[in-house]
């Protein structure tokens, strides 16, 4: 009893501990859709199989790894106890010969007992080959043989012997009996082939006679010797094992393979220095696996059979329910894809039987009219969403629409929501045919036009308004197809210009759109006739046209004029004309152009005003030595004393002295002159000359000197050459100014005049003249308004010369700057320069950075005036 309640009280203990882990596992189970536990249930047994062949080929795997263990451990141990007995024997006889050595350094034993020990030693110890005394100088003392007598030829220096160690040589016998009289401890050799070809390796043990080294002891060891008598039978039983040189080449082993025949590899192997010598030998244990693989088992391959076919059999289960799981989702999400497709609709959807019986309404139908889907299904004429009032002229509307007779765009009526508010719908009756083709009710598609019907009458009004908009500018506004040309539109101001005639915009276009048109008076000529009527509208109505100023000749009135296409509502070409009035501001335009002239003729006088004492004392040089020439000819003509050739040189000097009188006046006229502005091809070079040659008569007389220098071959400018003159005049002169009034040394007393082109990214091209001098610059508040009109740092000046200077620059597309030229914090002059835009290629520029000294410049010096 005592037993059968313990048995009880633990299993209705283990069935609660289990219980929520049932319910967890029933709970998520039926969670899972009816298709998943379908796939679950199938892929069950499946898994079941698969986890069963998993297990067999464990345990299999795991049986065959143990005992690969098992048989790699017992070739470890093999490998070790060979190695410890190795180990243990030639530990033993090291300390043999160390005990032996002893007695030969401290003399207790001459070369005859040495031979008797030795030999005692060897026949005991069937490994060694040989026992052999040498000298510090490697003179042999003795050497007993593995038989045990002393041999007279072993170890001869007199010989090839490579157990001998050789001076100056490198065999492995050398290299023990070095390392052991460095060391002054025992050392073992290298392997290597004594005289008879047999793998053997030496024992070198230091004689050490009062600190000094007296000679080794050397005990020669054969490897197969080794391996035949210290490696234990039931080790070699077992396991086979071999000692390997350093090149992994098998030196001995305890297996023997037939002539001819390679050993195979082992599976297992495992690795042991050859202790105590450590001298690149190792002892190598192999073993072979004596069980059949895993593969070759015939149980496995049994398991593997019947689990193959079992599997094959889920398999074939698992297709059939996936096929039947694919068909059943494939129908749910058809039937799910046709019901979100009628929920989602914004048209109302409405099935009726034959009786007109509502049988079915959509979501959007329901949500149209306010009432659910129970108010409506099972429902008969008069329906609930029909309004009161119209309640038979909805009943009429509806028989001519179960009779075929409605049109087909649809019945526009009025619906009446649950809550009695009323919206315009759209409503479309069509036949419900079953799949056998016969007619089992209606289908009505309704939709809510209200916010349609709102929409039009916004854009009637939105087209009056524009209508008005357009009706009131000032500006004439027309618009003309392009084949046939017709007015399809013209506001009020057009009207009042042109009237309803589109000569008037064709006039304004400059015949672009004039086809046949000469009926209307304007000419038929086919420079006129419209190039885009063939191309499709789509591109050309993207395209726009630059603003054009044209003059209507019959009004006397000037038009700024912006045309492009544009596709009109009945999907013809068209081009529409903005032409805006511009008469006054045509008017204003011209007079500040003529202002401008006439204040750059003031301009230019008051230069030649200014210097009128200088270009007074210039004439009056040549007309001095014009008199003087005269007055010297007629005194020598009256005493008679010049002959031909003396009076023909007078003439000529006389002659120069008058053109050079002329030169100056000519050149004055053409600055001075009056005339009306004009660009023309022109030299930087021609325009410099003259401002320079100018402006000399003005440097002269105030002791200022002027250096140019002008790059070769400048493209030509586009400019007025007398304009441009006049802002190098303005500049010198303002230079010289400033140089005379500060009073500056004559080192200072100087002018630069560049003329060199440049290029931007910005600006291009250009073309930059530049006037730098050595005065004392100009203050900031005098940079910052020396352009404003009327602005002046001199008693005398207007203040006109530089705004003037800034105008003509600019009027040329130009740009012009000024600068304090700096010494550290210290002012040391002023730069102008300004720029004219031209086209400079890479070659001017190439030209312009090697020009140096050969570039065109000239230097004028002063002269007392």
């Amino acid at each position: 009893m005592p037993l059968e309640s313990f048995a009880h009280e633990t299993r209705s203990r283990s069935q609660r501990l289990l219980a929520p882990m049932r319910r967890l596992v029933i709970g998520w189970w039926f969670r899972q859709s009816p298709s998943r536990q379908d796939r679950l249930a199938t892929l069950g047994p499946l898994i079941s199989v698969l986890l069963f062949l998993a297990a067999i080929i464990s345990a299999f795997w795991y049986l065959r790894n143990e005992e690969i263990e098992r048989e790699t451990e017992s070739v470890k141990r093999d490998t070790e106890i060979a190695q410890q007995q190795i180990r243990l024997r030639l530990i033993e006889n090291q300390e043999q010969l160390a005990r032996i050595a002893r007695e030969v350094v401290t003399r207790q034993i001459d070369a005859h007992e040495f031979s008797a020990q030795a030999q005692a030693f060897a026949r005991e110890r069937p490994e060694l080959t040989h026992v052999t005394w040498l000298s510090a100088k490697r003179g042999r003392r003795s050497s007993v043989g593995a038989a045990g007598f002393q041999a007279d030829g072993l170890m001869s220096a007199d010989g090839d012997d490579p157990s001998m160690p050789m001076p100056n040589q490198s065999n492995a016998a050398e290299i023990a009996f070095e390392a052991a009289k460095e060391r002054r401890q025992p050392v073992y050799s290298p392997p290597f082939a004594d005289a008879n070809g047999t793998t053997v390796f030496q024992l070198h043990i230091p004689l050490i006679d009062r600190g000094g080294f007296a000679g080794v002891l050397i005990a020669e060891y054969t490897v197969e010797a080794l391996l035949r008598y210290y490696v234990p039978s039931e080790v070699a039983t077992r396991h086979s094992i071999a000692v390997l040189d350093a090149r992994e080449q098998v030196v001995s082993s305890t297996v023997t393979p037939m002539p001819g025949q390679v050993l195979r590899r082992a599976a297992l192997l495992h690795d042991v220095p050859l202790a105590p010598a450590l001298n690149g030998l190792v002892l190598r244990g192999q073993g072979w696996r004596t069980s059949i693989g895993l593969i070759s088992n015939t149980l496995f391959w049994m398991v593997l059979a019947l689990a193959g076919l079992t599997v094959w059999m889920l398999l074939g289960t698992w297709r059939h329910m996936r096929r039947r799981t694919q068909i059943q989702s494939a129908l749910t999400l058809e039937t799910n894809f046709r019901r979100a497709m009628e929920n989602s609709m914004l048209t109302g959807m409405r099935a009726m039987d034959m009786d007109t019986r509502i049988t079915y309404v959509n979501p959007a139908f329901c949500a149209m009219t306010g009432f659910s889907e129970t108010d409506l299904v099972g429902r008969t004429p008069p329906y609930p969403f029909w309004p009161t009032d119209r309640r038979e002229e909805n009943a009429r509307l509806l028989q001519q629409e179960l009779q075929g007779r409605s049109p087909s765009g649809g019945v526009e009526v009025k619906i009446q929501r649950k809550d009695g508010s009323l919206f315009d719908a759209r409503v479309y009756v069509s036949p419900l045919v079953d799949t056998k083709g016969k007619q089992t009710g209606w289908m009505t598609s309704m939709t809510n036009i209200t916010e349609a019907k709102r929409v039009r009458d916004q854009l009637t009004a939105s087209h009056e308004r524009f209508t008005t908009v357009l009706e009131g500018l000032d500006a004439a506004v027309s618009v003309l197809s392009v084949q046939p040309p017709e007015l399809l539109f013209a506001n009020r101001s057009y009207r009042l210009w042109f009237g309803a005639d589109p000569a008037g915009h064709a006039l304004l276009a400059g015949g672009q759109l004039v086809g046949t048109t000469s009926r209307r008076g304007l000419p038929d000529s086919s420079d006129e006739v419209d190039d885009y009527s063939g191309l499709p509208a789509e591109a050309l109505t993207d395209i726009g046209a630059d603003p054009r100023e044209v003059y209507v000749e019959s009004l006397a009135m000037w038009f700024d004029v912006r045309a492009r296409y544009l596709q009109w509502t009945d999907g013809r070409l068209a081009q529409m004309l903005i032409a805006t009035d511009i008469t006054m501001r045509r008017h204003a335009e011209a007079q500040a152009a003529l202002q401008a002239e006439k204040a750059q003729v003031t301009s230019r006088l008051m230069t030649m005003g200014e210097m009128a004492s200088s270009v007074a004392h210039e004439l009056n040089q040549p007309l001095t030595a014009i008199t003087n020439y005269c007055n010297g000819m007629v005194s020598r003509v009256r005493n008679d004393s010049i002959d031909k050739d003396a009076l023909m040189a007078a003439l000529e000097k006389t002659a120069k002295q008058a053109e050079r009188a002329g030169q100056i006046i000519h050149r004055i006229r053409a600055f001075v002159k009056r005339s009306e502005p004009q660009r023309q091809p022109a030299h930087a070079a021609d325009i410099v000359e003259d401002a320079v040659e100018l402006a000399g008569i003005e440097l002269r007389r105030r002791n200022v000197a002027i250096h140019t220098y002008v790059a070769q071959r400048l493209p030509q400018m586009m400019v007025d050459p007398i304009l441009i003159e006049q802002v190098l005049m303005n500049l010198l002169k303002n230079a010289a100014e400033a140089i005379d009034n500060a009073s500056l040394p004559t080192s200072r007393r100087h002018i630069e005049l560049r003329v060199v082109p440049k290029h931007s990214a910005e600006l291009g091209g250009q073309i930059e003249f530049s006037v730098t001098d050595m005065g004392p610059g100009l203050p900031d508040e005098v940079l910052a308004r020396m352009y404003e009109a009327f602005f002046s740092t001199k008693a005398d000046g207007l203040g006109i010369g530089l705004g003037l200077c800034r105008s003509i620059v600019e009027s040329h597309q130009g740009r012009i700057k000024a600068e304090n030229l700096y010494n550290g914090g210290l002012v040391v002059g002023c730069r102008f320069a300004f720029t004219i835009p031209v086209t400079i290629t890479s070659e001017h520029l190439r030209q312009e950075a090697s020009a140096g000294v050969a570039g065109s410049a000239q230097r004028t010096e002063p002269t007392t005036p």
